[in-house]
Order: C-alpha cells, then sequence, then structure tokens
C-alpha cells in the first residue's frame, strides 16, 4: 500500500506538473497575442467628461452595435498638425500674464505631459490681422510716401509681444510647425492707398514678393522658421480690416512672375499655399494650378468654411493629387454654445477635413479677453470667441480648445490618416502615428450610449461612447502593425 501510495502521489505530481506547465504556456501565449493596448479619451456634449482617460478592456465580450473596420495597410495623406491662429491679440494677452501663469499655460497647450493636448500648428498673421490692436505691416509710411527698396522694413511691433511669446513657445515645442498669412500688403503698394480692400498694385508686385521673403529671412534671424505661407488671407473678402482683393488671375500671375522666382533666387523653401477661403470657390485654387507656370512654385491650396461645404476639399485635391490642402481657419462665435459647437467642428473639421485630403485642421484665435479684444475698427471681427478666455492670469477652456485637444493629443505630425468605413451616426476618421499607434476619432450623434467595435485588421477593441459624445481610441498592437 505505501508502495502504490508513492506511486499514486508521484502520478499526481506529474499530472499536476504537466498541466500546469501547459496552463502557464497557454496563459503566457495568452499575455502575448493580448499585450496590445488601448485606451480611450472621451468628451461629452454636456461636458461632464473633458477628454477623461478611460481604460479599454481588451478581453471584452460586449455585443456590438456598430463595427469600424481600420485598414492600416490603405494610407492618405500625411498630418502636419492642429492648433491655432497666434494672433497678435492672442500674443497681447499672453504677454501679459505673469512669467510663471504663461509658463504653465504654454506647457499645457504644447507640451507633452499628460495634462497637455500638444498643439503642434500655429498660423501667423504677416503684419496685423482684423484682431489686433490696430492695422499694421512693416513698412507704414506717411501717405505719398514709398520705399521699393524696403529699407524702412521692420518686424519692431512683432517684438513687442508676438516673437517672445513663440520663442517661449518655441522652447517647449521646437517642432511646432508655423504658417504665415498676410491680410494687407503695405497701404502705399494699393490702389486705394487703405489698410482695409483695394487690390495690390501691378507695379509693386515684385516688390511685395521682396516684402514676403524678407519676412521669412528676418524671422529667421529670430530663430523663428516659416514652414509655409498663404498669399492671402481671404482675398475674396475686402471687407476686412486689414484686407486685400486678389482675384485667382492676379495672384496665378504675382505667384509665377515674382513670388516664385524671387522665392528660388533666394533659396528660401517656406512652401507656397495658395487661396485661403471659403469652400465655395474651388474653382479659384483649380485654375491657379491649372496654370502650369505657376503650379510649379505651389506646394497647395488652403481653406476656410465660412462658405460652401467640405468635401470641395477633396475636389480640389481630384483636380490636382499632387498638391497639398490645409484647412486653415474656422471660428467660434462669442459667446459660444459648447454643445453645438464641438459637436459641428468635430464633425466637419476634426473628421470632415481630414477625411477629404486636409494635412491640418487650425481653429480660429487662439485667445481673447472677456469682451473678445482686442480687434480692429471698421471691419474687425468683435464675436470671435477664442480657444482660449484670458484676463490676467485667469484662464477659460472654451469651445476651441477640446475641438483641437481632441485630436492633437493623440494625433502627431508624421501621422497618416488611413481607411475606416463611416456611418452618419457615428462619423469617424483614423490614423495611424509615427508611433505605430491608431487613432480614431469618433462622435456619438445618437443620444443613447453605443458599443462599438473597431476591428483593426483581424484584431477587435471594443468600446463603449457615450450618447452626444466625442472618442479619441488610442491602440497599440506591436506584432499587427509589423504585418
Amino acid at each position: 500500500m505505501k508502495y502504490d501510495h508513492v506511486n499514486f502521489c508521484a502520478l499526481l505530481a506529474l499530472f499536476f506538473l504537466v498541466a500546469n506547465t501547459a496552463c502557464s504556456t497557454k496563459d503566457k501565449k495568452t499575455i502575448e497575442e493580448n499585450s496590445a493596448e488601448a485606451k480611450l479619451y472621451i468628451t461629452t456634449l454636456d461636458k461632464s467628461q473633458l477628454v477623461q482617460e478611460h481604460a479599454v478592456n481588451m478581453d471584452s465580450l460586449l455585443k456590438a452595435e456598430m463595427e469600424v473596420a481600420v485598414d492600416i495597410k490603405t494610407t492618405y495623406q500625411e498630418i502636419d498638425g492642429f492648433g491655432f491662429t497666434l494672433t497678435g491679440g492672442s500674443a497681447l494677452h499672453m504677454s501679459q500674464m505673469s512669467a510663471s501663469a504663461r509658463a504653465a499655460l504654454i506647457q499645457e497647450l504644447f507640451g507633452k505631459e499628460a495634462n497637455a493636448i500638444g498643439v503642434s500648428y500655429l498660423r501667423l498673421s504677416i503684419g496685423g490681422s482684423d484682431l489686433d490692436e490696430y492695422p499694421w505691416s512693416y513698412n507704414d509710411l506717411p501717405k505719398g510716401l514709398t520705399d521699393e527698396s524696403l529699407s524702412k522694413f521692420s518686424l519692431a511691433y512683432d517684438t513687442l509681444y508676438l516673437i517672445p511669446v513663440l520663442k517661449e513657445i518655441l522652447d517647449v515645442s521646437p517642432n511646432l510647425k508655423l504658417m504665415g498669412s498676410p491680410w494687407s500688403p503695405p497701404s502705399w503698394m494699393k490702389d486705394n492707398q487703405d489698410t482695409r480692400g483695394g487690390s495690390l498694385l501691378p507695379k509693386y508686385q515684385n516688390v511685395y514678393a521682396n516684402y514676403l521673403a524678407k519676412y521669412i529671412q528676418e524671422m529667421s534671424k529670430h530663430g523663428i522658421t516659416i514652414d509655409a505661407l498663404t498669399i492671402q488671407n481671404e482675398p475674396l473678402h475686402p471687407g476686412n480690416n486689414p484686407s486685400l482683393l486678389m482675384l485667382a488671375e492676379q495672384q496665378a500671375d504675382f505667384i509665377k512672375n515674382d513670388l516664385g522666382p524671387t522665392f528660388k533666387r533666394l533659396g528660401i523653401k517656406t512652401k507656397i499655399v495658395i487661396y485661403d477661403h471659403n469652400a465655395d470657390r474651388p474653382d479659384y485654387p483649380i485654375s491657379i494650378l491649372n496654370d502650369a507656370d505657376a503650379a510649379q512654385y505651389i506646394d497647395g491650396s488652403a481653406f476656410h468654411l465660412y462658405g460652401g461645404k467640405i468635401e470641395a476639399l477633396s475636389e480640389v485635391h481630384e483636380a490636382h493629387p499632387t498638391k497639398n490642402i490645409y484647412f486653415t481657419e474656422q471660428w467660434v462665435g462669442a459667446p459660444g454654445n459648447f454643445e453645438g459647437d464641438v459637436a459641428w467642428h468635430n464633425e466637419t473639421l476634426i473628421i470632415g477635413a481630414t477625411r477629404n485630403w486636409s494635412k491640418t485642421v487650425l481653429e480660429w484665435n487662439l485667445a481673447a479677453d472677456e469682451n473678445e479684444d482686442p480687434h480692429t475698427d471698421r471691419g474687425g471681427c468683435d464675436r470671435c470667441l477664442g480657444a482660449l478666455t484670458i484676463t490676467g492670469d485667469s484662464v477659460v477652456r472654451n469651445p476651441g480648445y477640446y475641438i483641437i485637444g481632441q485630436a492633437s493629443k493623440f494625433v502627431p505630425p508624421g501621422s497618416r490618416r488611413i481607411a475606416s468605413n463611416t456611418y452618419d451616426n457615428l462619423p469617424n476618421v483614423a490614423f495611424i502615428t509615427p508611433a505605430s499607434e491608431v487613432v480614431v476619432i469618433l462622435q456619438n450623434k445618437e443620444t443613447v450610449d453605443k458599443t462599438i467595435e473597431i476591428k483593426v485588421n483581424e484584431n477587435s477593441v471594443f468600446i463603449e461612447i457615450p450618447a452626444k459624445s466625442i472618442g479619441s481610441l488610442v491602440y497599440k498592437n506591436p506584432s499587427e502593425i509589423k504585418d
């Protein structure tokens, strides 16, 4: 009995050893198969959650109501970034904050920390915009005088607020991309001799090309690189102050005969971007790109959406698929409506513009004060709500902050849009980042919560999206991405 008992115990021990080894091997395999990681960040339109992080259960057995299939092998445009226009007024308010408060805000906007939103692109006005204290240029002269040699060109006003703030931003985010856009040439170059409206005199086109080149060169001396330049902000809207009417024919002529050759002669690598106005006139950029002599100098076209439909961006892309598309401006009207603003801007711009080939999505002014100041008279915007309302060191985060933050935090420059199916009540867009993370931005437009299966090739992630909310899923499966 003792011998039998010993044999029985030995056999039993051997059984458990084999079983445990098998279980361990199985557990190890399960762990390896489920090494993927996913997190979901939710913003609800009732503001109960604001870019709030949620863990995702990778082993979820939830029953999905919809499936979003993501194809990482079908890629589209590379993303340059998400951000705002750093207007003169925005820089003014930031410069008036205490050094510590401004530093904290810059880290929050442009840093990489957990509480930062990772803004990666800024647009700047070349000279004054309508959200400056008053209209101005880098070469303002008494009426009747001209300066064709640009000997009096000066960045002096920008050195008061914008350049110091921008340098602090670049210290935090040195790879931040910058786009410059002029609202008006100096008045003496225009046929009406005014900051508002009028057209560039043809005899000054070459001088103006040198003016824009000088801006890029002088900013470079401050350590500021202008990655792209649009020819004219809203060239079909001469009612702003400052502003300029520039029809497509003149813009094409200016590029091929003056600006393009000037940049080439001076070795300036700044991208030349045309149009920079509403999506209701895709014929404007298409007509310029049809001119081969102009098109050789052009990187792409920029759009706003105060008129037209976002699908017009694809129309321009299809006409000239080698040229890039940028979305550069959309305002939020004061006092703001969080639910309506965030829902429309996310669906139409963050999702819509990128699904229609845009490399950027930029909201309008970064900051204003509680009175939406400053702005110019005779046409400056007095209802443009900043993404931030800054009063002294106090900062209020408005819809624009969350519209951009829901994308910029998770989709860095160098990401590529990838294919995904979409629904009317669940618009979405997907990207693959340089770190091989798949990011899917979804919007639940319905009044009930939804369980969604996100299928990335053969693997699935199940997420719950609250009613009337936006979610950014960040998913990484290294073995899958290699495939």
